[in-house]
């Protein structure tokens, strides 16, 4: 285990197990691959390879340069899940995840008559931000894991916010949904607006005060943005926008090594996420009711492809899995999670036999009473001895909170609306929780977020999404199909559906299902949901046996893949 070192504590989870250990592929793969969900990003990610840097180094350039010019999905004033493998599969889980601040109360976004506030506090405003976890990521990664130093590998980043980059449609989509609330807050609307307009296509968009803060942390490590100047100007900003942050809060930060949930599934193995996180959880749960009930139990004379037959048999493992998560997942430094219960094979087998072939189960049914994004980013990285990354990171709605740190150039995320503000009432995710993730001082909101690896003796996956409460569903569905034998290209291309117990629909992309494929699921008592839109942008690096490496940005999104032999 690690030394100790400031803000830094190590942590270990339970290790989850179904079943027996897959056989990997050699580790040293002879490439280097970066997928993110920015072309900068990637080619940053990809120069830290070719200049002495491992995976690990690539993964903080490549954040770094999406948090400079990705302001819509993620940022230094964000927060994450980082899944990192050596070569040898020894596997850590960096938990980045915001926390609450310590004047936070289980109450504070409820009125007086205990209805959540109109102003939605928790999600517009300073009052909407966790404590971030973002630089203390970089930090830990660069001094534990990389080779090159910190300033080098943000150098990018900061060269990048200082000069800038320009606006394309994929921002200006963003912007267009948190356009009203960037507009309230100066220096908000003067760095990521024009005259208070979305800006047009090509605009530059500098953040010298960004540049600086990056600067700052490059030349102090931990103490550049936890303690010192930075931390004393981003308080004072959010305190003077009405916040509730204090240096204590900074100071009091800190990032968690977990030990990854890892699953065993018909010969794959897949390392992801523990709580704070629902993903890994929910994943063990989606597989291992598979094995207690796999699909020719339930359709023995259907094949496995039909279309109709699958949409309804994942549909009720993800009900399933999500009723769990709503009911029992929190942050476990605070929540005593069940989890020998939730992975139990007689109650993972029990929750299926309710499931029936024609017939949908009503998420009101499941027994059990219940008390109680839209934007992310997620990058992929390999290098050629075979150290792995799966990261994917977060403000939450897209541009976060809206408000601007205008002297350290940090926007704030509006992750605690991840928390239960009153159990029950759904967030911006259409989420419902309880009590086990309800508001609490130094507290980290249960997320959804699922970086995952996967390796069998047939293919090693590095694999991730942004999406909000969908994440864990596009992953699986991914997984699934990466099992199946697709290629990285036709598995982020996929449609994607996805339940989550409650609203009891299963939501979809437009085109996931023909018309008659959404009549014989509504027959069955389906609620279908078309969002509308596209959702997601899966970044996947996939390797056969035979060395064969091959990656894939989300065509949804404006991402870039590359895989890249080493000589």
């Amino acid at each position: 285990m690690l030394a100790r070192t400031p803000g830094i504590s190590l942590i270990v989870t339970v290790l989850f197990i179904l079943g027996g250990c897959a056989s990997a592929p050699p580790a040293e793969t002879g490439v280097n691959a970066v997928s993110s969900a920015h072309p900068l990003a990637t080619q940053a990610g990809l120069k830290a390879l070719e200049s002495g840097g491992n995976a690990f180094d690539a993964a903080i350039a490549t954040a770094a340069v999406l948090a400079v010019v990705e302001p819509y999905s993620a940022g230094m004033g964000g927060g994450g899940f980082w899944l990192l493998q050596q070569p040898d599969r020894s596997t850590v889980l960096l938990d980045a995840r915001e926390k609450a601040p310590a004047a936070s109360t289980r109450t504070m976004y409820l009125d007086d008559n205990g209805e959540v506030h109109p102003d939605k506090l928790s999600i517009n405003g300073p009052m909407a931000a966790g404590i971030p976890g973002q630089p203390g990521a970089f930090v830990h990664i660069n001094e534990h894991f990389a080779e090159r130093p910190l300033r080098a590998n943000l150098d990018d980043a900061i060269r990048l916010a200082r000069n800038g980059f320009r606006v394309d449609e994929h921002y200006r989509a963003r912007a267009e949904w948190r356009v009203d609330v960037m507009r309230r807050y100066p220096a908000t609307r003067e760095t990521f607006l024009v005259d208070g307009d979305i800006p047009e296509p090509g605009t530059l968009i500098r953040q010298p005060a960004l540049a600086d803060t990056l600067e700052t942390l490059a030349k102090e490590g931990w103490d550049g943005f936890y303690a010192g100047d930075v931390a004393r100007s981003i308080v004072d900003d959010v305190r003077a926008g009405g916040g509730i942050w204090q240096i204590e809060d900074l100071q009091d930060y800190t990032v968690v090594e977990r030990r990854p949930v890892v699953i065993d599934y018909e010969g794959a193995t897949i390392w992801t996420t523990p709580p704070p996180s629902s993903g890994g959880i929910a994943l063990a749960q989606m597989f291992g009711m598979m094995r207690e009930r796999p699909f020719a139990d339930v359709y023995p004379d259907t094949p496995a492809n039909d279309p109709v037959a699958r949409a309804h048999y994942l549909t009720e493992v993800m009900r399933r899995a999500y009723r769990d998560r709503a009911l029992h997942l929190g942050d476990p430094d605070f929540t005593d999670i069940p989890v020998d219960h939730l992975l139990d094979t007689e109650y993972l087998a029990k929750r299926m036999r309710s499931v029936e072939p024609g017939q949908a189960t009503t998420s009101q049914s499941l027994e059990g009473e219940f008390s109680g994004g839209n934007h992310t980013t997620h990058l992929s990285v390999m290098d050629a001895q075979g150290r792995k990354v799966s990261a994917t990171l977060s403000i939450n709605l897209p541009f976060g909170s809206g408000f601007l740190s205008e002297q350290t150039g940090v926007l704030l995320n509006n992750e605690m609306d991840d928390f239960a503000i009153k159990p029950g009432v759904p967030n911006a995710y259409g989420l419902v929780g309880g009590e086990a993730n309800s508001v609490e001082p130094g507290k980290r909101p249960l997320s959804s977020m699922t970086p995952t690896i996967m390796e069998s003796d047939e293919y090693m996956a590095i694999i991730g999404t942004p999406g909000g409460s969908r994440i864990i569903t596009m992953v699986y569905l991914g997984l699934l199909d990466v099992m199946d034998g697709r290629s990285a290209e036709q598995t982020v291309a996929e449609p994607r559906f996805h339940h989550q117990y409650l609203p009891d629909a299963i939501q979809h992309e437009p085109d996931t299902f023909t018309p008659q494929q959404q009549a014989e699921l509504e027959a069955m008592g389906h609620s279908l949901k078309d969002v509308g839109r596209q959702y997601g942008n899966m970044q996947l690096i996939l390797r056969k046996p035979t060395g064969e490496t091959t990656a894939a940005a989300d065509p949804r999104g404006i991402g870039q893949a590359v895989v890249k032999p080493v000589r």
